[in-house]
């Protein structure tokens, strides 16, 4: 069965390239992040921002509800999604579930943020998503240009000083981009909670990347080749599918399970397994291939370091014939690190690396033996081992 969710998996961009004649009717709307904010009982905004190097970036408010109106004295918090995932991911749970609403529920303005490429930031001032040039990114500009936009497009927005920043997998890589890059917009940030962090990656047990990896700059060579350098968007066949085969009531549900297990870790004793079909209708939504090239790189080198060129690229982008390490020394900020020992994509060792370079950071280990990658998101006891002490937190600083 793992064997033929792998295939299926692989093949999607295939199916979906065979199969655009499909009648109109088999797809349905799906509603937007600020759709569901509002369907939740939330006031919900959309906005759009432009990075230095003109990317269009779209986020999404909740500024509170009628228990708790928009006020300019909020506290502000950005929250910052995963690989192949977008700002839905934060408002697809029950609002006694969901990050997104609990922080509502307490008082906090809150951003979600969509990087460049996904389903909900896919516009340049200059490319169009079908031009080779628009997809010449990976986390690295995500980490240099688009967090520091919306940073900056938040505090203009809020009139605020500081915002705290909640970031799940990538949204943490890019975190740690902008702070060893970019170190001045810490001066921007109360303190950072980086959830199962896709920094250091050498001990990965993730089946995808296990196969990637050995052959990644082999892999981003053949996609600059072929032309292929978008790894596809959930479409109208993977939504209907998604719907149907990963529902509760469906005999197939294993394959949609298996799939997750892929990417997150063995075991669905806390995913909460109701909410696949949902997250079919969102996920995956969209990425560079070289964001996974780049991924790839660093497990075999375990090192965090910038995009390798291949030693003449590297010459003549870094001077050098390897590319620079991060310097982590430079992440000042109260760091807060939440990770789990079921994580296939996050090994723990691999955290604990990160800890160690950290100069001000703390590590908190989630009690839970089943507990996987993206039950920091969708985790039947998210709320309970991991949102609630980042709730304290939090409140220990405001106060």
């Amino acid at each position: 069965m793992l064997r033929i969710s792998v295939i299926l998996w692989c093949l999607s961009p295939v199916i979906l390239g065979a199969v655009q004649h499909l009648d109109v009717a088999l797809y349905y709307k799906v509603p937007n992040p600020q759709e569901l904010i509002e369907q939740a009982g939330y006031i919900g905004e959309t906005h759009e921002v432009v990075t230095e190097d003109r990317y269009v970036l779209q986020l999404h408010r909740i500024t509170g509800s009628k228990e708790n109106p928009p006020s300019d004295k909020k506290p502000v918090v950005l929250l910052l999604h995963g690989l192949l995932d977008s700002s839905a991911t934060w408002v697809l749970t029950d609002p006694g579930k969901s990050l997104a609403f609990q922080l509502a529920n307490w008082g906090y303005d809150v951003w979600m943020g969509n990087v460049r490429g996904n389903r909900y930031s896919r516009r340049h001032l200059d490319f169009t998503v079908s031009d080779h040039d628009y997809w010449l990114f990976s986390w690295h500009e995500m980490g240099v240009y688009d967090i520091p936009a919306m940073i900056d497009h938040i505090l203009d927005q809020t009139r605020q000083e500081k915002i705290f920043l909640v970031s799940h997998s990538q949204g943490s890589t890019a975190f740690f981009v902008m702070a060893s890059e970019r170190p001045e917009y810490q001066k921007k940030l109360v303190a950072s909670f980086t959830l199962a962090p896709a920094v250091f990656m050498s001990r990965s047990r993730n089946a995808f990347f296990q196969i990637l990896a050995p052959c990644a700059n082999d892999i981003g060579l053949l996609t600059e080749l072929i032309g292929m350098y978008e790894f596809k968007p959930s479409d109208k066949l993977i939504q209907m599918l998604a719907k149907e085969v990963c529902d509760d009531d469906s005999l197939l549900q294993p394959i949609c399970k298996n799939i997750v297990f892929l990417i997150a870790g063995l075991g669905d004793k806390d995913f909460n397994t109701t909410l696949l079909p949902v997250i079919g209708q969102y996920d995956p939504a969209g990425a560079s291939t070289r964001q996974l090239v780049h991924y790839g790189q660093s497990i075999n080198t375990g090192k965090f370091r910038q995009y390798d060129y291949g030693l003449l690229g590297n010459l003549k982008k870094y001077g050098k014939i390897h590319p620079p390490d991060y310097d982590l020394a430079n992440v000042k900020i109260p760091v807060y690190i939440y990770y789990s020992t079921n994580d296939a994509l996050v090994n723990a060792q691999d955290t604990h690396e990160l800890y160690n370079a950290l100069p001000n950071a703390q590590m908190f280990l989630v009690m839970s033996k089943y507990f996987t990658h993206l039950d920091f998101v969708w985790g039947k006891h998210a709320n309970v081992w991991v949102y609630n002490q980042i709730l304290s937190l939090m409140d220990r600083h405001r106060n």
